[in-house]
């Protein structure tokens, strides 16, 4: 037996046929599920919230972020249903000029994405409206739920990279002026990251992805999948390309910047519910 196995399954069955708006509704009822069933992820959020955004409306946020989630579970239900014809029902592009201008530059391209917004969507839709790209995954815990997360994200066309010993497979991509798609705002140990300013507050970056930025020469792109309530779609948002100088603390640095910006603007669509600043700078002992 796999009961969460099955439970993914019927949530997708559930989300997958039925219409549009009882789909919608289902899916915040799932979500509340999750937010009853594992109280800490609220409680990360508010901490997380309490340290960076003092004067927000807390709640507001939170109570938005697991509304984001349900649309991700909307969309995410339907991909085996998603093609060129009807993808614009759900997506569409701002900023494809920032593609183009990479491109061009003939190194690949590098997509700094984050869990904000539909960064699931994202990509595969990218798939759909100009060409299959990589993306960068971990695999889930569960075996059998992630075959299905895999064999989801791969419809489109893209190709999925495995995130251990995933350096070999990007470089090859970026030579032939392919695009990747690393999520660059997780936690990192303190052996493979940095701290910049995160809010704020000293966050730990990884510095794996300005280091082969700077060793492939391929342009960086952050790029976001942001829904939007006026047109009730998605805006796959491309921003001017970030110029890495080679010093990959500096790189890095850089980057997370652009990314608390674009936060900052949509702050109910970014993953506060994870523990962003769990790993904390040494103290003066070393400890």
């Amino acid at each position: 037996m796999n009961p969460a196995y099955w439970a993914a399954r019927t949530v997708l069955a559930s989300l997958a046929y039925t219409p549009r708006p009882v789909a919608d509704w289902l899916a915040r009822r799932y979500t509340r599920l999750l937010d009853v069933a594992i109280p800490r992820l609220r409680r990360v959020g508010y901490s997380n919230l309490d340290m960076t955004l003092p004067a927000a409306d807390h709640k507001a946020i939170i109570d938005g972020v697991f509304h984001s989630i349900a649309r991700i579970l909307v969309s995410f239900s339907r991909f085996p249903r998603l093609n060129k014809q009807n993808i614009g029902d759900w997506i569409r592009y701002e900023g494809f000029e920032h593609f183009d201008e990479a491109l061009i530059r003939g190194k690949g391209v590098l997509f700094a994405t984050a869990h904000l917004g539909n960064w699931e969507l994202s990509a595969f839709a990218h798939a759909l409206m100009a060409q299959p790209m990589h993306v960068v995954v971990r695999p889930l815990d569960n075996a059998r739920i992630d075959a299905i997360v895999e064999s989801y994200r791969a419809l489109s066309g893209n190709k999925l990279i495995e995130k251990k010993e995933a350096a070999r497979s990007i470089l090859k991509a970026l030579a032939q002026n392919e695009a990747v798609g690393i999520l660059i705002d997780q936690n990192a140990s303190l052996d493979q990251g940095v701290f910049v300013d995160f809010f704020g507050v000293p966050a730990c970056a990884n510095v794996a992805f300005a280091k082969i930025a700077a060793r492939s020469g391929a342009a960086v792109i952050p790029g976001f999948a942001l829904w939007s309530n006026a047109e009730r779609k998605y805006i796959l948002r491309f921003y001017p390309i970030v110029e890495m100088t080679g010093d990959a603390a500096v790189d890095t640095a850089a980057i997370q910047r652009q990314l608390e910006r674009v936060i900052r603007e949509y702050p109910d669509q970014w993953l506060w519910i994870h523990r962003r600043w769990k790993t904390r700078p040494p103290t003066a002992d070393g400890n």
